[in-house]
């Protein structure tokens, strides 16, 4: 096992915080809640929590039964990434969102908080960063999603629809870079 390093730790946490946008996807979470009632926010969490950490183990030997590569899957990551944060700051839905009537699994911890963009970030990750460091990465925001769930109502009243406008255009910047980072890293030209 390869020893933690901080510097990764807070590159993947951050990373990962931004592509999994949880304080971005208040919004629809509070819808979910009015349409369906309670959200479990345990069973959301560790779901999440054994989605991402089995993707991270499980992701590279699924795609080669596939027939692809790490690097390719990466490329497509990226271009999803691109697609997220250009919804984030231009406010367009390019991907459509279902809601079920149980919400707390799908669409929930999947695919809104650990969905096709986090899962192409974690194989992406894995070619950049120590999996010990993506682990750690990958705990820290599956804490910060059950806090998050937990806390929902009271987030939405101290940032009010304003400061969630911001961060989400914040955090689309952010990805955003992260996409073309991954674009870049992963094209070898």
């Amino acid at each position: 096992m390869h020893p933690l390093i901080f510097r990764e730790i807070l590159s993947v946490t951050m990373i990962l915080f931004a592509i999994i946008d949880i304080l971005g996807a208040i919004p629809i979470i509070i819808e979910m809640r009015q349409r369906v009632g309670h959200i479990q926010s345990e069973k959301a969490s560790i779901a999440v929590l054994v989605l991402m950490v089995g993707f991270l183990f499980g992701g590279e030997e699924l795609l080669s039964i596939i027939g692809l590569d790490v690097s390719s899957f990466a490329i497509a990551g990226s271009l999803v990434i691109f697609i997220i944060a250009m919804e984030m700051i231009l406010g367009v839905r390019f991907f459509k969102d279902e809601v079920a009537s149980s919400a707390s699994i799908v669409p929930l911890a999947f695919p809104l908080i650990a969905g096709a963009g986090t899962m192409t970030t974690l194989l992406s990750l894995k070619t950049q960063y120590q999996t010990s460091n993506i682990l750690v990465g990958i705990v820290v925001n599956t804490l910060f999603v059950y806090l998050v769930l937990k806390n929902v109502q009271l987030l939405e009243r101290l940032l009010g629809k304003t400061g969630l406008n911001i961060l989400r255009k914040a955090f689309g910047i952010i990805l955003l870079a992260i996409a073309i980072k991954l674009f870049r890293s992963n094209t070898h030209l």
